[in-house]
């Protein structure tokens, strides 16, 4: 019985460590640029930018690099964005991990509602997902499945960045034709980039509050 006690605590500081680094990996990607508008204007003078203060902090320096992107508040306190890192790459970075956490949010919570494949070993809470994963072989047909995702997205960043004119995070999917149209596909930018920055911290709390209540949906 001791060592099963012993064995449960452990499985509930493993949790309790991977709730705080998905909530540490969300904020660092939530920090990084937002999305690109259709044509950037032109970079001003250095002068002007130093001189000027971050819309969203005010007391720190507006992050020049920002300017033209959809979504830009002047949010960047750690300056990722004068790392050396290719804008369109945090760009693209930001959208990846907004989408993969907007679908985790439905997923996660859709879950713990009861929403499941049938099948025992998918009869498990979202926070044992995980372990049930490895343990039954879906986490090594699931891993093969995102690299070969992640070994067609590489080819298509690696385009842009050597000036393809491939936009950040343009996959081809446009079912409903928003790029005949700037202003509404502008629109739809900021909309999904906002859904993106709230679906980022959204999943780090829920994951959060799962494990530390260890009950089910609303998770208190």
């Amino acid at each position: 019985i001791s060592h099963i006690s012993y064995a449960l605590e452990s499985c509930k500081m493993v949790r309790t460590f991977l709730a705080l680094a998905l909530m540490i990996s969300s904020a660092g990607a939530f920090m990084s640029s937002s999305p690109r508008a259709a044509p950037r204007a032109a970079p001003r003078s250095a002068a002007i930018t130093m001189g000027e203060k971050s819309a969203a902090v005010p007391f720190l320096p507006n992050p020049a690099n920002c300017e033209g992107y959809v979504g830009n508040v002047g949010f960047d306190p750690l300056r990722v964005s004068e790392w050396g890192v290719p804008m369109d790459y945090l760009r693209e970075a930001e959208l990846k991990h907004g989408r993969v956490t907007m679908l985790a949010v439905t997923g996660f919570a859709a879950t713990d509602c009861g929403f499941r494949f049938p099948g025992e070993k998918f009869q498990v809470a979202s926070i044992d997902a995980h372990d049930v994963a490895v343990g039954s072989g879906l986490m090594t047909v699931g891993g093969i499945a995102i690299l070969m995702i992640e070994a067609l997205s590489f080819v298509a960043i690696q385009e842009m960045l050597a000036g393809s004119g491939r936009m950040a995070g343009d996959f081809g999917f446009d079912p409903f034709k928003l790029k005949g149209n700037t202003e509404k596909l502008e629109t739809m930018q900021l909309k999904e980039i906002t859904h993106c920055r709230l679906a980022m911290l959204a999943f780090s709390g829920m994951v959060t509050q799962a494990v530390l209540t260890e009950k089910g949906f609303p998770y208190y």
